[in-house]
């Protein structure tokens, strides 16, 4: 007998291989908010990714903010017209990069600590207001050790409101 919760029709999820520091092992092409969470030390009100897809190990992913007025930055950014942080979409591609590192380096980088090392060609180019879902795309420009460098775009229906540049260390 199937119970009623057993998901017999779910498809196998997507995977692609990755190189770590524990050996090979298989990335997810998408992951929710608990194996995030799991990835990055990053809490509320600081976690500012829902779920990441596309993900390609080594490579490049998506991560998805779904953009609330419960958000706590609105209080003051602007009670009357609220916008969210340049600095929180900067913020929002580096968890989606550094959730890619963590995936693509395995379990033994699971929790590290990544740090900010520069932010290049930081352009703004439009608001992100309560309603808009951002799409954050990341792709790895290079790696060394334990500094990676990325491209990063934030899309809101397609459309361009925030792209930057930067590198990024893993300590711990």
């Amino acid at each position: 007998m199937v119970n009623k919760m057993d998901r017999v029709d779910a498809p196998a999820e997507k995977t692609t291989p990755a190189e770590g520091a524990s050996g090979t092992h298989q990335v997810p092409e998408s992951i929710d908010i608990l194996q995030i969470m799991q990835a990055i030390p990053h809490r509320y009100p600081f976690l500012l990714i829902d779920k990441m897809q596309e993900i390609k190990a080594g490579e490049s992913a998506v991560g998805i903010k779904n953009v609330t007025v419960n958000e706590p930055f609105f209080q003051g950014h602007f009670p009357s017209h609220p916008v969210m942080p340049g600095v929180l979409i900067i913020e929002a591609m580096a968890q989606t990069a550094a959730t890619l590192v963590v995936l693509t380096l395995g379990k033994a980088f699971e929790g590290k600590l990544v740090y900010f090392m520069t932010i290049e060609g930081a352009k703004f180019r439009r608001p992100v207001g309560p309603g808009d879902q951002l799409r954050i795309e990341v792709i790895k420009e290079r790696s060394r050790a334990n500094v990676w460098k990325f491209k990063g775009t934030a899309r809101v229906d397609g459309v361009a409101v925030a792209e930057a540049t930067f590198s990024a260390m893993i300590m711990g």
